[in-house]
């Protein structure tokens, strides 16, 4: 009998845990690369080596109409919330925030109070809720990610940050911030931004309890200036790049339409208007600009690599199979240089930064692409990161994991939908209190191949930051962009014959449609609480500004000791001569 008992006992035990095995939800790890261009993943047609993203895109779903904001912070606020940007806080970033915006509701720049994360709502249900990475969605440490559902976090609060030490990258920035689990903390001396992010992302899941799922959050700092790379890397792409960015952009167009990328018809946007011709170069400027994009490459398949020790250790604890993957990038590639401006070049030599080709991509190294490369990588979209053109908006976007089958996804998808889809995959109930509303929709429906779209033809999309703008309809968008690139005015581009903004105008032709999506990007900007941008609103003047700003309320104290011994030395230095006089 007790034997008999014993047996049942077992019998249901066992069939308890195999159940709840079975039923276990779901774990989500989302990666988010930083100013990466479209095709720059190998599986997109791009030249860095990336073999375990590829595998997630061969085995789930690649989508090639997918479009994110052109700056970093409220792509990342949108994707996590799946909240217009304008309603989540962080409508731009501070680098560029105009004094006439700050404060005003949608432009604090930081979470408004309403507006809940994916982390926030999982951890509701009993999940772990891990990040480690750039943040950069709020300074102080009450804004970090602890305060916004996450159950531990590694946080850089910068828009970026050196990936071998310890420091700013920028004279906006004092240092590098980062905090963990709210606290502001420093980093190990053996650091390198990509492995770091892996391996701690590592110690918070064997510190947490295993049986429960997780949210696993990695915003890589690649490949973010300074773009850096270890050497082994680097060293793979040695002449890669060697015949210029107008054959790259050009290579990349032709590639784009083998993979149905782009029409087979459509035209190729040119350079941008100040860009520099390949073929005017010294060769010694021609080999320093092609190590620059070697280091990029090398930058990607680095960051691949560590994806890859990520991934073998979530089969090495058998939590692979039950995991959901999501792989974007915030944005288009980074156009700025590094070597144009002497206060840049002087705060870099104080600060121990380089961009000579000697041991570029290694310690002291202040990597960077330039907007030749940038529009070369952004091929076969037109401009790049700042400006909501096809380059600084359409980004890859992978998401696998279980019941998805491997498919090419040519339907509308946007930032905002990341958050609904992961929410109704693992049917994720709606929270008990009063929160900000969701403005994405799930594309679950078009993941498990129920619908062909969640986008119908008069729906529309809008993305807006900082004035440059761009909304969708159908197979019509109009955009704006503001100068320097552009000349503030609307466009209308038809985007089945013309993907790539050759700069054609169609709103001749199209006058009723024109006028119509004008009007509903009015009600669009009504709604959200879009601010006009201030008249000869300049992106980089205004950088300028806040970084001067920044620095003043800095280092006032110091400014006024020296502006007073000069003072003081301009007046000895007139008392003498008026006493040599006499």
């Amino acid at each position: 009998m007790r034997c008999l008992l014993l047996l049942s006992f077992i019998l249901l035990f066992g069939f308890h845990a195999s159940s709840q095995e079975h039923t276990k939800q779901p774990n989500v790890v989302i990666i988010l690369a930083d100013d990466l261009a479209l095709m720059d993943f190998g599986v997109y047609g791009g030249e860095a080596s990336t073999p375990n993203i590829d595998a997630l895109a061969a085995n789930g779903a690649m989508f090639t109409q997918y479009r994110t904001s052109p700056l970093c912070s409220p792509s990342r606020a949108m994707l996590l919330t799946g909240i217009d940007n304008h309603k989540t806080g962080i409508a731009t970033i501070p680098e560029i925030l105009p004094k006439e915006h700050k404060n005003q509701p949608g432009y604090k720049m930081s979470f408004e109070p309403n507006v809940v994360t994916i982390a926030d709502r999982l951890q509701t249900i009993g999940y772990r809720t891990l990040m480690t990475g750039k943040w950069h969605l709020g300074e102080k440490s009450n804004e970090m990610p602890q305060a916004h559902g996450f159950d531990r976090s590694f946080a850089l609060a910068a828009s970026g940050a050196d990936n071998w030490e310890d420091k700013s990258y920028l004279p906006y920035y004092k240092d590098a911030p980062w905090f963990e689990d709210g606290i502001e903390t420093d980093l190990p001396k053996d650091f390198y931004s990509s492995e770091f992010i892996v391996d701690k992302m590592i110690q918070y899941l064997d510190e947490t309890d295993a049986n429960k799922p997780f949210l696993a959050y990695l915003p890589f700092q690649a490949i973010h200036i300074p773009v850096q790379a270890p050497k082994e890397f680097i060293k793979k792409y040695e002449g890669r790049y060697d015949e210029g960015w107008d054959h790259l952009r050009q290579s990349r167009y032709e590639r784009a339409k083998e993979l149905g990328l782009f029409a087979p018809r459509g035209r190729l946007a040119p350079m941008p208007k100040d860009a520099r011709k390949w073929d005017t170069l010294s060769e010694d400027d021609k080999r320093l600009h092609a190590r620059r994009m070697e280091v990029n490459a090398a930058m990607i398949e680095a960051m691949d690599f560590h994806i890859g020790r990520f991934i073998a250790y979530l089969k090495s604890t058998g939590e692979y199979e039950n995991t959901i993957f999501v792989v974007a990038s915030d944005n288009g590639p980074e156009p700025s240089r590094g070597d144009i401006d002497w206060r840049l070049s002087l705060w870099m030599a104080l600060n121990g930064y380089h961009v000579e080709l000697e041991d570029l991509g290694g310690r002291g190294s202040w990597g960077f692409i330039g907007p030749e490369w940038a529009a070369a990588a952004a091929s076969p979209g037109a401009l790049f990161k700042f400006f909501a053109t096809e380059g600084g908006i359409r980004s890859p976007l992978i998401i696998s994991g279980p019941g998805i089958k491997a498919s090419m996804i040519h339907s509308p998808a946007m930032v905002t939908d990341i958050t609904p889809t992961l929410l109704d995959w693992i049917n994720v109930p709606n929270l008990s209190r009063p929160v900000q509303e969701m403005t994405g929709r799930s594309l679950l429906p078009v993941l498990l191949g129920e619908q062909e779209s969640v986008y119908g033809k008069d729906d529309i999309r809008v993305i807006e930051v900082s004035g440059n703008a761009a909304l969708y309809k159908g197979d019509f968008k109009i955009t704006r962009t503001l100068p320097p690139a552009g000349d503030g005015q609307w466009y209308l581009f038809h985007m089945s014959s013309d993907p790539g903004e050759s700069f054609f105008n169609g709103a001749a032709f199209y006058p009723e449609e024109f006028w119509e999506m004008l009007r509903e990007y009015d009600e669009y900007a009504a709604s959200m609480g879009v601010l006009e941008m201030p008249s000869n609103f300049d992106a980089i003047l205004q950088v300028d500004r806040n970084t001067s700003e920044r620095l003043l309320k800095r280092y006032w104290l110091s400014l006024l000791i020296i502006l007073i011994t000069f003072i003081g030395f301009l007046w000895g230095l007139i008392n003498l001569v008026i006493r040599l006089k006499r």
